[in-house]
């Protein structure tokens, strides 16, 4: 390294390719991002109940994480720009579909297109980054991919807000749309290659993660349906009485200790596998990767309990759930812009504690002081605290991962950032969608036992399987029975309040978990990123 250590004026590379990368994340997180702010649309056009609607945004996140390992070998055999920009053109038919869709399959079909695309996509922003850009140009580039996701994040709840209040949920998808032509054409800026067609992709790997995949999305978005531990009425089958959702958890479990063990085998073969398992070398290593999926999974959680809450639950507008979410997205984009500035004086595994420290205090206060009214300030507070924390980890982890490895993994990096972050945020809102509705059948089945009403009416209303509704909602579905005005209040107020309960229990868990997780940030880097050790010679 030279005594400058900076690279000379003439050697910097123009900028304007990087704001096509930077768009292509922002195509990505903004279309992910729009999709909990449209589910109050998407419920009441098709008459579908929330957790139908959420599908799309599991199957978005299934469909990456499953396919971005196949996606990342694709780009080096196809040629990176080249690949990229037919992904992005198709990226552009799903927000097509999304706009003029007639059905909600169409819509979950449009997120599973999207979710494809996106499977190239991400690693092929952090191969293109590495072609295009070097030393510090390079590190400014990648730090810049974490604030492309929080930018997203804040535009994608005030622009869906406002559109879907004033005009309707499916003009948020115009400017999917518009992004991705934006893109198109700035990928023409992009230094192009050739690809490898000598490349082989791993079949068997592919197959055995691609599965794994799948099965540890399904198993998780079904728990509440067909039952955590034993199986519901409705569950398609049984094993011994256990709930298939369990059965598929398992065994995605084990097929995902099948592909790592497939791929070492590969590895000491001397064959090409489907994703070097060099980049996951070390515990560090190992520690960001578990890191980033437990963050991941509270920002899914949180990004679905909030929407679903304030829209479904409470009957108000996108807007609405804007301004709610604004200082959790405005302070995750300040905070993985700025905490850059602290790599040079504290250690990734200080920042990294840190940062989880923040994410437990912030969602254990808000265990404690959330209510009806998301604008309160104490409210406010604790999604300020949790976005802090959540700003500076996304970015974090990211950066140790992509220093950590040499330049030529770069695109395996971003496979494993790829299936890490996807499945984390599949697994994230299907979790929380199970967590909430089991809490809430809980609530209510323990206030009605307490209140001692009839137990023919509580079968004839049925209220455990009315998941999350509105007052207004509840009353229209009392009308039709047998309750009296008297029976009605205490029904209505026996929601009210198993809501309110399973939403705080709720977020007192995912406290728990965030807790859990300063156990693998004790085991990240305990050196700056300016001290880190050429890594090159390690991957050898």
């Amino acid at each position: 390294m030279t005594a400058e250590g900076a690279i000379p004026a003439e050697a910097r590379a123009s900028w304007i390719p990087m704001v096509g990368l930077f768009l292509a994340q922002v195509l990505m997180s903004f279309n992910v991002a729009a999709l909990p702010v449209s589910l109050g649309g998407i419920v009441e056009e098709f008459d579908v109940a929330p957790t139908v609607a959420s599908t799309s945004i599991v199957v978005y996140g299934l469909v990456v994480a499953a396919l971005v390992m196949v996606g990342a070998k694709l780009g080096q055999r196809v040629g990176q720009v080249y690949l990229f920009r037919v992904v992005v053109a198709v990226f552009a038919v799903s927000s097509l579909m999304m706009i003029f869709g007639p059905s909600v399959g169409w819509v979950i079909a449009a997120q599973g297109l999207a979710g494809a695309c996106a499977a190239i996509i991400v690693p092929s922003l952090v191969a293109l980054i590495a072609e295009n850009y070097h030393g510090v140009q390079q590190a400014t580039a990648i730090g810049s991919l974490g604030s492309a996701r929080a930018l997203s994040g804040v535009s994608a709840f005030l622009i869906g807000g406002a559109l879907g209040t004033l005009v309707g949920w499916r003009p948020v998808f115009l400017v999917v749309l518009v992004i991705a032509v934006a893109v198109f054409l700035l990928s023409f800026r992009l230094r192009s290659d050739r690809g490898n067609p000598d490349i082989k992709i791993d079949v068997v790997a592919a197959v055995l993660i691609g599965l794994a995949v799948v099965l540890l999305t399904l198993g998780f978005n079904n728990l509440s349906t067909w039952g955590i531990l034993t199986a519901s009425p409705d569950a398609p089958f049984d094993a011994l009485g256990l709930s298939p959702a369990l059965l598929l958890i398992v065994l995605g479990i084990v097929l995902g200790q099948c592909f790592f063990v497939w791929t070492r085998r590969r590895e000491e073969a001397g064959e090409v596998p489907l994703v070097s398992l060099t980049v996951l070398g070390s515990p560090s290593e190992r520690a960001a990767v578990y890191a980033m999926f437990v963050v991941v999974v509270l920002e899914g959680a949180l990004n679905f309990t909030v929407p679903v809450y304030i829209q479904i639950v409470q009957g108000r507008t996108p807007f609405d759930t804007a301004i709610a979410m604004m200082p959790f997205n405005l302070t995750v984009f300040v905070t993985a812009t700025l905490v850059v500035r602290f790599y040079g004086r504290f250690t990734s595994r200080a920042i990294g504690v840190a940062g989880f420290g923040l994410t437990t205090a912030g969602l254990a206060w808000l265990a404690f002081v959330v209510t009806n009214n998301w604008e309160t300030l104490p409210t406010i507070l604790g999604l300020i605290v949790f976005g802090i924390g959540q700003g500076a980890l996304v970015t974090l982890v990211f950066n140790v991962l992509v220093t950590a490895a040499p330049k030529e993994l770069a695109g395996d990096v971003g496979s494993i950032r790829g299936t890490t972050q996807n499945l984390a945020s599949a697994v994230g809102t299907a979790f929380a969608g199970a967590l909430l509705t089991t809490l809430l059948t809980w609530n209510i089945g323990r206030a009605i036992i307490s209140l001692a009403l009839p137990a023919k009416l509580a079968e004839e209303i049925d209220l455990h399987n009315k998941d999350f509704i509105s007052n207004d909602q509840l009353r229209a579905a009392l009308a039709g029975t047998a309750a009296t005005p008297e029976q009605v209040d205490a029904f209505v107020m026996i929601n009210t309040d198993a809501r309110l309960d399973a939403l705080k229990l709720g977020l007192f868990i995912l406290a728990v978990i965030s807790a859990l997780a300063i156990v693998p940030a004790n085991r990240l880097p305990k050196y700056r990123p300016h001290e880190i050790p050429d890594p090159s010679p390690q991957k050898l």
